[in-house]
């Protein structure tokens, strides 16, 4: 690892002013110090932001909740306001790393979080991302794990975060502060595909720091939940995955929120299937209709071809278990 200079920060305006002089905010760590480790990224400076007043979780006046940018994954999951009004928050951190990672890594830290692609983690590999022009060696190479949604000629790296699936769906909102003051982004907006620029992760501009995640308010009793398939189950990254929230009342569905994982270069939400559900009443032959087009526009290769199949089978799933009306 190369030697780095590390500022420690108290306040907001402290952190937004070191900032402004160049480095990179540094909370958990466990993302970027292992990045450092790997050599894949290597700044010059470092801000500890621990200390900064970001980690409340609470409802506000208008029933959105708030969750600050340093709740930790172990908190914003154990949280009842979390667990009673988003489980479906709540079980994709709990799926996801292990419990000591859980109880060291931030919201914040998970939305900026890089992919796990071999071959951007491997310095002496070609990587778009690393070294823009340079290639993207998984489209003929080892692609298994790969994106089939959201991919370009230039990368098909998959998103590896559970949490940012649920977010997703539920249309979560990124708030930042930055040299010019707050300003919020709609988390489809905030993460980037790849396109003809795959180095362009986030919509974050230098110097901003992420201080809270927003989710709108829904109806109480939203129906929510994550399911998540993977080739072990405990500490693995998802082949595909399904966050869900309904809400029927009088047995009718009115709102469908429905975003899914693993296969996507991005956290990838599904219209089609939403509007497939909306007006209709919950059982096995909607679910099945609805589910039967989440893999559509997928850009298949070799080795991750099957993950189209698995897709559908998975969000089908997890529409009953949400839904009801098996």
């Amino acid at each position: 690892m190369r030697s780095f200079t590390l500022t420690t920060v108290a306040d907001i305006p402290a952190a937004l002013e070191a900032g402004r002089r160049g480095g990179r905010f540094i909370a958990g760590g466990t993302t970027l110090v292992d990045l450092m480790r790997h050599h894949v990224e290597q700044p010059d400076a470092l801000i500890d932001i621990t200390g900064l007043p970001l980690r409340e979780i609470a409802l506000t006046g208008d029933g959105s909740l708030r969750i600050g940018a340093l709740a930790t994954m172990a908190d914003t999951a154990a949280h009842p306001e979390v667990r009673d009004r988003f489980p479906v928050v709540a079980q994709a951190l709990e799926l996801s790393a292990s419990a000591q990672l859980r109880h060291m890594a931030t919201i914040g830290g998970n939305i900026l979080q890089r992919t796990r692609c071999t071959y951007f983690r491997d310095v002496s590999a070609s990587c778009n991302k690393r070294a823009p022009g340079s290639g993207c060696p998984a489209v003929g190479g080892i692609n298994r794990g790969h994106a089939i949604l959201g991919t370009s000629e230039h990368c098909i790296a998959p998103h590896a975060s559970d949490v940012c699936v649920a977010f997703a769906a539920l249309e979560a909102i990124v708030v930042l502060r930055g040299p010019n003051g707050e300003r919020a982004v709609r988390f489809s907006d905030f993460l980037l595909q790849p396109g003809e620029t795959p180095e362009r992760e986030h919509d974050l501009r230098p110097g901003e720091l992420v201080t809270a995640v927003e989710i709108p308010g829904y109806p109480p009793n939203l129906r929510s939940g994550y399911l998540k398939v993977r080739d072990r189950q405990s500490y693995e990254f998802a082949l595909t995955s399904a966050a869900v929230a309904l809400h029927i009342p009088d047995g009718v569905i009115r709102t469908a929120k429905v975003a899914v994982g693993g296969v996507g270069t991005v956290p990838w939400r599904l219209p089609g299937v939403e509007q497939a559900l909306l007006g209709r009443r919950p059982e096995a032959a909607v679910w099945a209709d609805a589910a039967s087009g989440a893999a559509d526009g997928a850009k298949l290769l070799p080795q991750n071809g099957f993950k189209a199949d698995l897709l559908v089978r998975t969000v089908e799933r997890q529409l009953r278990i949400v839904g009801g009306g098996l």
